[in-house]
């Protein structure tokens, strides 16, 4: 049975993907979760069923052999990040990107030998429209900046010591555990509250969302695979409005709520129209 460490088990997406693990694939890979703080995921209803080893990545040490510390996994799932949704901080490449990318170095000097790592829509930069794989990296924030130089990193990283290694670019999802800031966790709470009225952009946007349900199931299709490899979009490929997009939404829920449209300005750190193309994904979900 292989093993497959996940960081991040606290974060949004990292809960999603150890629950598909745990639900679908328990019999074939034994799950070691790590985050910085048990007391997060102690009441997870996946917590029983892995092998929770903390570890706390503000603290990292290059001496240590993490690698022995996590009993050799075969895999890793790197989901974790810290200091999101502030897009803008310099903290993503002044302490983020050297502490990750020493960890993940000291995984594979020591013997990880498949890596899979997750990154942003947000490298595209401002570029418009579908977007594919093969397009230039222009990140055009501080997190987008540290995420695609970690990829280039792990590149070369690459070159002397060999390793299966999987970059996704996740575009946008919603779902259960989402960060309150978040659109429809804003939206979710002003229903709950009873709130006649839920301020908004225009919602002209074009994005390219899934439920982070899917996500998951994407994460993981991706790491257990070694066939498709490099830089990997995550999104549905189906361009839909943020207008659209809410408007679904409180169907879906049968909730009605005035939309206060504009009341936002657009965010200047992410292009208008921009949608994934998942020629590449599919490639290995429908194998």
């Amino acid at each position: 049975m292989k093993s497959v460490l996940i960081t991040g088990a606290s974060g949004f997406i990292g809960n999603h993907v150890i629950k598909y693990l745990v639900e679908y694939h328990k019999h074939e890979y034994s799950i070691i979760a790590t985050s910085s703080n048990i007391e997060k995921v102690r009441d997870a209803e996946w917590f029983k069923s892995v092998d929770y080893v903390p570890l706390d990545l503000t603290k990292i040490n290059s001496f240590e052999n993490y690698f022995e510390y996590f009993n050799k996994p075969e895999i890793l799932i790197h989901l974790a990040w810290e200091g999101l949704p502030n897009y803008k901080s310099l903290f993503h490449f002044e302490e983020n990107l050297p502490r990750h990318y020493i960890f993940i170095k000291n995984l594979v000097q020591h013997g990880l030998s498949d890596i899979t790592v997750t990154g942003t829509c947000f490298e595209y930069g401002m570029q418009e429209g579908c977007l594919s794989e093969s397009l230039p990296a222009e990140p055009a924030n501080p997190y987008a900046l540290a995420k695609d130089t970690l990829r280039k990193f792990l590149k070369e990283l690459k070159k002397q010591h060999p390793f299966a290694f999987k970059w996704i670019r996740l575009f946008y999802m919603y779902g259960y555990g989402q960060n309150p800031n978040s659109l429809f966790s804003q939206l979710d709470k002003a229903l709950e509250n009873g709130d006649t009225v839920f301020n908004m952009s225009e919602g002209e946007q074009i994005r390219d969302y899934l439920p982070v349900e899917k996500v998951a199931e994407n994460i993981v299709k991706i790491a257990i695979q070694q066939q498709v490899q490099g830089i990997i979009n995550s999104g549905s490929g189906c361009p839909v409005t943020v207008n659209k997009m809410v408007e679904d939404y409180l169907i879906q829920k049968n909730k009605f709520i005035k939309l206060n449209k504009g009341f936002y300005p657009y965010n200047d750190f992410e292009p208008m129209k921009f949608w994934a193309d998942i020629t590449k994904l599919n490639s290995i979900l429908n194998k």
